[in-house]
C-alpha cells in the first residue's frame, strides 16, 4: 500500500494534470504528497543567463545584466512556491496530508534524491513527449527518473494535439 507519494511539478500546463492525478491517488490510498518543484535553467519559463562577452567593452552593462538576472531568478523562484503552495492548499481542502519543497538543482537526479530522502513508495510527475533530437539534446527527465529511480515510478504523458486521449506508463522498480 502507497503511504507516500512525491509528486514532481512544473509550470507547465501538465503540472495541473500531474496533480490531479496524485491527488486522486492520494485520496483513494489515504497517503500524503510531497509537491516537489526543482528550480532549474532548463525549465520553460526560466530566466535566460546573460552573456558576458561585451564586459571589457562596457563594464556596466554585465552589473545590469546580472541585476535584471537575479530580478528575474527571484521572480522564477516565487512564481514557484505559489504554484506549490496553491496545490498544498487544494490537497489541504481535499484533506490529504500534504507538504511542499522547492530546491535548486538537476531535475532528475533531486526528483531521485529527494524521493529517497523522504521515503516515497511512489513518484507522479509528467512526460512532455519530447523524442528524437529533442530528447537526445535536451534530455528527458521522466526517462532519467524511470530508470534511476528507488521507487515505482507513475508517467502522466502531455496529451499530443492530434491525440486527445491520455497515457498513462506505470513501471514498478523490483530493485531491493
Amino acid at each position: 500500500m502507497l503511504k507516500k507519494i512525491l509528486v514532481a511539478l512544473d509550470r507547465s500546463e501538465m503540472g495541473q494534470k500531474v496533480f490531479e492525478q496524485a491527488l486522486a491517488f492520494a485520496k483513494a490510498m489515504s497517503a500524503q504528497l510531497l509537491l516537489l518543484h526543482v528550480l532549474s535553467p532548463e525549465e520553460d519559463g526560466s530566466p535566460y543567463i546573460p552573456m558576458l562577452s561585451n564586459v571589457d567593452y562596457y563594464p556596466g552593462l554585465s552589473g545590469q545584466s546580472l541585476d535584471l538576472y537575479q530580478k528575474q531568478w527571484e521572480r522564477f523562484q516565487n512564481e514557484g512556491l505559489k504554484m506549490l503552495q496553491a496545490y498544498c492548499a487544494q490537497a489541504n481542502t481535499a484533506e490529504v496530508t500534504t507538504e511542499f519543497t522547492q530546491v535548486l538543482g538537476n531535475p532528475g537526479s533531486t526528483i531521485c534524491r529527494m524521493a529517497v530522502q523522504w521515503e516515497a513508495d511512489l513518484i507522479i510527475m509528467g512526460h512532455r513527449g519530447r523524442s528524437g533530437f529533442a530528447e537526445l539534446f535536451l534530455g528527458s527527465v521522466s526517462n532519467y527518473v524511470l530508470h534511476h529511480a528507488a521507487c515505482s515510478v507513475y508517467i502522466v504523458n502531455y496529451p499530443n494535439s492530434k491525440k486527445s486521449t491520455e497515457k498513462v506508463v506505470v513501471t514498478a522498480n523490483t530493485q531491493a
